[in-house]
């Protein structure tokens, strides 16, 4: 029998009913660090780290409908009242609904590669969208990133070096869900674990521009 997925409407946030920018006090119904995943998945990075910070407020980004549906039923069933999930396009909805200097964190893990050359300009981690990024993260703000992918991967550490002047590189540190040799601790993760690929992770931090340049 195939499991029912059921809408609750206190974590599903509706793309088609947001206009102008997102009040997050006004959502949340206080005022508090916000957090923001793009691509949830089945939603295990946010479960484990909204259930550990209970004081930050957590947006889940994802685009595919049956992983939205698994993971706005997953948050409703375990009674999470933090965290929103929202079935959207990450970058438009960056763009367009998420004020300047209001994110603590970006968790972005597993992002999809795009591995065809031809399609690479789909990846979410592009200088236009870093920019987006930057503009939305508050003093000291984080971007987490974690992906299987090498050639992926030393793409985004030549898009993030690009930006040194804005963006220090810091400490990775394992999410609330990480278990053993894991670093966030979500489905791809223990999947790829089973078939030995190499996780690589970078972490960086907002700086006042050229703080983090020698003097």
């Amino acid at each position: 029998m195939a499991r029912v997925f059921k809408e609750y409407a206190s974590v599903a946030l509706k793309a088609e009913e947001l206009e102008g920018e997102i009040d997050f006090a006004e959502l949340f119904g206080r005022h508090g660090p916000v957090h923001i995943e793009i691509g949830t998945g089945k939603a295990t990075f946010l479960l484990n780290q909204a259930k550990a910070q209970p004081h930050v407020d957590f947006i889940g980004i994802e685009w595919a409908r049956k992983y939205y549906r698994f993971a706005v039923d997953r948050m409703g069933r375990w009674g999470v009242t933090n965290v929103r999930i929202i079935r959207t396009d990450a970058a438009a909805f960056i763009r367009d609904h998420i004020a300047e200097e209001c994110v603590d964190c970006f968790h972005i893990y597993f992002p999809d590669p795009w591995p065809k050359k031809r399609h690479h300009k789909r990846r979410l981690l592009s200088p236009a969208n870093l920019e987006q990024m930057i503009r939305c993260l508050g003093s000291a703000g984080q971007i987490r990133i974690a992906t299987d992918h090498s050639d992926y991967f030393e793409r985004i550490q030549t898009v993030i070096r690009a930006r040194s002047n804005t963006l220090e590189e810091i400490e990775f540190l394992p999410t609330a869900g990480a278990k053993g040799s894991e670093w966030v601790g979500t489905n791809f993760e223990r999947k790829y674990h089973k078939e030995s690929r190499p996780v690589y992770t970078l972490a960086v931090q907002k700086t006042e521009p050229n703080s983090a340049m020698s003097p």
